[in-house]
């Protein structure tokens, strides 16, 4: 392909990812990879040099674009070289005419960002689009990390969590067919991650649910930490809760048991656990606005209604996970969200609401606090945003 076909090549996924953005379509990557497939004369050069000019424009676009070409002649107007691309050849993109619609630069739609602004400098915010690494939890049910970082001879020891290799991103092509992936010997999981899985502490014996246990991260984490604790991984999505087993198997975790859950009706199935669980822990909906370095068009998906949903959902969710714990225990509120509203506020509205409860470090003094929880940020400790709160039971 010629430079300028790939540009063209880019605008045209890029009206997909902004079409998708707007009506709740697939990710980004999803339409990516189907772009590619259509397009098998592509070769990894151009698949390459494709993706990054759309990424390149999805980060650079703070409210969604009006168009594909809006949002890649918005990063034309910056990189003279790319605008030379838009020359009217017969597979590239017709030259910008003046006083064409282009997509303004910023961090995210106002209205988030004003938000964000509650919490986070400047640096903060425009760490929030920067590339990620790819980080590795090593499965200490199948190996170390020592064996590990001798089998991935370009990673390096994650900063903060004990079972984590750390990849930057040019070294991590093909990383899901790696060998030690494939065996289970490691899982692909943000340090972030890793470091609030941590807050469960379980031990052996204890009863651990996992309420919104997703395709079950945490759950694994907590099970190769803990191989004797009963886990519980709980969720109202099938499909993904199906994914859990098979990757457990490969794992070589035991003691995990999936429920899957009426959306609404939560508490029917968990009646034979009210009050009998040492650890609940809550990896609750919310935006993902710690984890835009990884999916930067989710800031255009994003609406002021969804977040309302959202929140009213963490709300409902923590006191559910409330009632399944046992005097003494615990329960462990998580969100990849730096949104205060998701984190901080929603802890503090439940010890309003519950007189005796009381949060305690959950993670050791790791990250900065937040409330009466813990946040980690990507611009100050290279992780995904979470935020973290272990509230114990009277």
């Amino acid at each position: 392909m010629t430079p300028a076909a790939r540009v063209q090549t880019a605008i045209e996924l890029l009206d997909e990812i902004v079409a998708a953005a707007r009506d709740g379509g697939p990710a980004a990557d999803t339409l990516i990879q189907r772009g590619f497939a259509a397009r098998r004369y592509a070769g990894s050069g151009d698949r390459r040099a494709i993706r990054e000019l759309i990424y390149a424009a999805i980060r650079r676009a703070g409210e969604r674009p009006e168009s594909g070409r809006a949002a890649m002649v918005g990063l034309a107007a910056e990189d003279p070289a790319l605008a030379a691309l838009f020359d009217g050849s017969a597979r590239g993109p017709q030259p910008i005419a003046a006083g064409e619609a282009s997509a303004p630069a910023g961090i995210a739609p106002r209205w988030i960002a004003d938000r964000l602004t509650r919490s986070l400098d400047a640096d903060g915010l425009a760490a929030l689009l920067d590339r990620a690494p790819v980080d590795l939890r090593v499965n200490r049910a199948r190996t170390t990390r020592e064996r590990m970082l001798a089998e991935f001879s370009e990673a390096e020891p994650s900063p903060l969590s004990p079972d984590g290799l750390r990849l930057q991103p040019g070294a991590a092509a093909g990383i899901d067919r790696h060998p030690r992936t494939v065996d289970g010997s490691v899982e692909v999981q943000d340090e972030g991650s890793q470091i609030v899985a941590g807050a469960a502490r379980a031990g052996a014996g204890m009863l651990v649910v996992d309420l919104c246990a997703g395709a079950g991260g945490k759950s694994l984490a907590i099970a190769a930490a803990t191989p004797d604790a009963r886990i519980v991984a709980c969720d109202t999505d099938r499909a993904r809760l199906q994914r859990l087993p098979p990757r457990a198997e490969r794992a070589g975790v035991t003691g995990i048991e999936t429920r899957l859950l009426d959306p609404g009706r939560e508490t029917e199935r968990l009646d034979d656990l009210a009050g009998q669980a040492d650890v609940v822990v809550v990896d609750a909906p919310c935006s993902g606005t710690g984890t835009w370095r990884r999916n930067p068009e989710a800031r255009w998906r994003l609406t002021p209604a969804r977040l309302e949903a959202l929140v009213t959902l963490q709300r409902r969710l923590i006191r559910i996970a409330a009632g399944l714990v046992r005097p003494g225990g615990a329960l462990v509120y998580i969100t990849c969200s730096l949104l205060p509203e998701e984190g901080p506020d929603a802890v503090a509205d439940f010890l309003a609401e519950h007189p005796g409860w009381r949060a305690e470090d959950p993670i050791n003094g790791l990250g900065e606090p937040a409330g009466a929880g813990r946040r980690l940020q990507p611009a100050t400790h290279g992780t995904d945003g979470f935020f973290v709160a272990r509230l114990l039971r009277p």
